[in-house]
């Protein structure tokens, strides 16, 4: 018997007839034959085929699979809208093709397509289309986003399949959209679809082992890096649930405990910084369940490891850092790019060595809170190997004579943050720095400033005792602290993230005033002169009797060591001045200790500093000592 002849495949040639046919029956018949044999990557053949169907005839299938123009076809909408996406995402995988407007104007119309097709096969085609098609054309990121792209996007991705084509294709899509949209043009409206994103995405993050995983990251520095990130902390914060923070944590742990590049490192240490900003020092230590049902992630261990990841890098920048500036050819621009790099990265750890130094305080409060008394001894042993670290470098610009500069500012800020925690903390090698480390500007200071608020903390505490009063005194400490004070009172718009600076300045100098016998003050100087002034005018300005009693107490104590001659022989001090001056101390003696707040006498008695020292020195003040006379009827 004759064997049948064997039935032949249909050729491209084949295909690209019934394309060129007449008839849309033809043609619909050789697109279909173009999903069977067609290739993805045969970019030759796709080119030839889009040639032979033409662009008219693609956007006609594609508008009759929306239910747009004719009713013709509409009992096989579905399969046409298949169809003609299915083709439109192989299509676009030759660049040119993509590129094309014929390609671009379609993007819209993708969009409308998304929100009605939900779990329906095509949704990937749709995804592979708008990111082939906006890869090809950076300028028509724009028009993806007016077009509603990312409300299209945010609730859909919530409801994708882990580490499925089309989550891989929405988070490629979204990855493009910053890279080649700034941040900063999305307007506040469009925060809460960003904050569902962000949580699709931190869940592939935490249950993703694969590349996707890194993508995910990625993705998620990026925007956390962004000039939008404080907004986007606030709409982070009033979500229904933290979950997208928990698997922020999972995430964070499983890069940091395994070996990767530090480039990845340092991206998830930029996540653990925003977590934190947004959720408080305690996500740190905040125990989960991970998403794919492994076991418990110890509490602690999140904790220890952004710990040491931010000990190391520190090290290792400032090591760095050390070298280019002291050692390296200053004259390559491509060091100074250099260091402004690893100066944004220390900046990073900086940032979470301080939180961390927060957390530990806000335990060391809340009994219980860190129970795990390895845990406890194994971050304090970090903490300390970490400021020990910075003093190093502190002691290097020191040595090289370099006093102006953005780390250096750094340096002592979290050196700062440690040492009000532990004043007492690197005693010897904090008393041989601290004139340098008052002394230190950041890169657009014109006189130190910063510096002096970040050790306030630490100088009220040290100056509560006569040593640390003679140490501060034995360099003209005091004068930093006073200049300090000062800008505070005058200026409304310095920036120091702690609002009780202004106080702890005040109670460093009345430490000192106290002990002023056993201490080479020079209270004549013009600087205590200001001084005066400035006081009179903050409490004038101010309803807050805690200001008052603060700013006449001091007062009071300056003018032990000075006269109304002495005070109006100086060129900035005038009648006005001493008027001001005079009702400071009228209006502290009228005063009496039921007025006063409890901050107001906490250690000493404000009012006894006062009306003792008006007994003293009014004498010598004989027009303050008129008036209070005439308004209280107060006679020495």
């Amino acid at each position: 018997m004759e064997a049948a002849p064997e039935k032949q495949s249909p050729s491209l040639d084949d295909c690209l007839k019934l394309l060129r046919g007449e008839r849309d029956e033809q043609r619909l018949a050789g697109l279909l034959l173009v999903t069977k044999f067609c290739k993805g990557d045969d970019l030759a053949s796709l080119r030839r085929v889009y040639d032979a169907v033409g662009a008219q005839f693609l956007d006609r299938l594609l508008r009759t699979g929306m239910g747009q123009g004719s009713t013709e076809g509409s009992d096989n909408r579905d399969a046409y809208l298949q169809l003609s996406v299915t083709v439109l995402a192989a299509f676009c995988r030759v660049t040119e093709i993509a590129a094309s407007n014929e390609m671009v104007s379609k993007i819209p119309l993708i969009l409308e397509i998304l929100p009605n097709k939900s779990g329906s096969p095509v949704l990937e085609e749709c995804y592979e289309f708008l990111y082939l098609v906006l890869s090809a054309n950076e300028d028509e990121v724009v028009s993806f986003f007016e077009s509603g792209g990312l409300k299209v996007l945010a609730p859909q991705m919530s409801t994708f399949a882990d580490g499925s084509r089309a989550m891989e294709l929405a988070m490629k899509l979204v990855q493009l959209s910053l890279g080649k949209l700034s941040l900063g043009f999305i307007s506040n409206a469009y925060l809460e679809d960003l904050s569902i994103i962000v949580a699709a995405i931190a869940r592939q993050f935490a249950v993703l082992h694969n590349a996707l995983k890194f993508e995910a990251l990625h993705i998620l520095s990026a925007i956390f890096s962004s000039e939008l990130s404080a907004s986007l902390h606030e709409t982070l914060r009033v979500m229904p649930n933290g979950i997208w923070s928990d698997n922020l944590r999972i995430g964070i742990t499983a890069i940091l405990q395994n070996r990767v590049a530090p480039a990845e490192k340092l991206h998830a240490l930029i996540l653990a910084k925003s977590a934190i900003s947004v959720m408080g020092e305690k996500w740190l230590v905040n125990q989960v369940n991970s998403p794919d049902a492994r076991e418990p992630i110890p509490a602690n261990r999140c904790l220890l490891l952004v710990l040491e990841s931010s000990r190391v890098e520190i090290a290792v920048l400032l090591n760095d850092m050390a070298y280019l500036k002291y050692e390296a050819s200053k004259s390559s621009s491509s060091n100074v790019d250099s260091i402004l790099s690893k100066q944004r990265t220390l900046a990073i750890a900086f940032s979470l060595i301080e939180k961390i130094i927060r957390l530990v305080a806000n335990m060391g409060a809340d009994e219980g809170e860190l129970t795990d008394e390895n845990t406890f001894t194994k971050v304090i042993h970090g903490l300390n190997e970490t400021i020990g670290v910075v003093l190093e470098y502190l002691q290097d610009a020191k040595e090289h004579g370099e006093k102006k500069g953005d780390d250096l500012l750094a340096s002592v800020r979290v050196v700062g943050s440690y040492l009000a925690e532990t004043p007492v903390a690197c005693k010897e090698k904090v008393q041989e720095l601290l004139p340098f480390m008052l002394s230190i500007e950041g890169n657009d200071e014109p006189s130190p400033f910063f510096s002096v608020c970040f050790l306030l903390p630490m100088l009220c505490q040290t100056t509560m005792k006569a040593e640390g009063c003679q140490v501060l005194a034995s360099f003209g400490g005091d004068k930093a602290v006073v200049e300090c004070l000062i800008k505070m009172i005058n200026t409304h718009s310095y920036k120091v993230e702690d609002t009780d600076s202004v106080f702890l300045a005040c109670d460093t100098i009345m430490n000192l005033l106290l002990k002023k016998e056993k201490l080479p003050l020079s209270l004549k100087e013009p600087i205590y002169v200001n001084l005066l002034r400035t006081l009179a005018c903050w409490a004038e300005n101010s309803n807050d009797p805690t200001v008052t009693m603060m700013a006449s107490s001091i007062c009071s104590l300056i003018l032990d060591h000075s006269s109304e001659e002495a005070l109006l022989g100086y060129p900035n001090f005038n009648r006005r001045d001493l008027h001001s001056l005079c009702q400071l101390i009228v209006k502290s003696l009228a005063s009496n200790e039921m007025d006063m707040v409890d901050e107001a006498r906490a250690d000493l008695d404000l009012q006894e500093i006062i009306s003792s020292g008006f007994s003293r020195w009014s004498h010598r003040f004989p027009y303050i000592k008129g008036t209070v006379e005439r308004e209280l009827g107060y006679h020495m």
